[in-house]
């Protein structure tokens, strides 16, 4: 093995040299000592970020910037959308709906509402009939 020699010439110069370059690296480790925490962002923020992203592409690097995002997440979300869309319209069938049951004691409830509201109606029409004529009359 060769033995490391010291270059000939100003050896205090290399030594400072070397300090400063081990002070940079202790003060570079010491900045890094809190690493930068990522959002947890809800469904509906995240779905509003890639509409806004969408909305004007050109500020695409603002807006993932201001939310903590990177461009990965934003590839991830619009698959996930992507993917969701394509199961529901698979899910959904063409023709008319099928009228859901209502329970019987419901649709009493109602039919019964309904033909107090229409007794109601037929009175006020009543009134309004006569107080048309009044404001004719005069």
């Amino acid at each position: 093995m060769q033995e490391r020699r010291e270059p000939v010439g100003r050896p205090e110069f290399l030594q400072k040299t070397r300090a400063r370059k081990e002070i940079k690296i202790m003060e570079s480790n010491h900045s890094q000592k809190q690493p930068r925490k990522r959002r947890k962002l809800s469904g509906e923020k995240k779905y509003q970020v890639l509409e806004e992203v969408k909305r004007s592409p050109s500020r695409k690097g603002e807006i993932l910037r201001r939310e903590g995002l990177y461009r990965n997440d934003l590839s991830r979300y619009e698959e996930i959308v992507r993917e969701a869309g394509i199961k529901a319209l698979a899910q959904m069938r063409p023709g008319r709906k099928v009228p859901r049951e209502v329970p019987l004691e419901q649709y009493k409830a109602l039919e019964l509402e309904h033909a107090t509201q229409e007794k109601a109606l037929a009175a006020l029409t009543v009134e309004f009939m006569a107080l048309k004529k009044k404001v004719n009359l005069e």
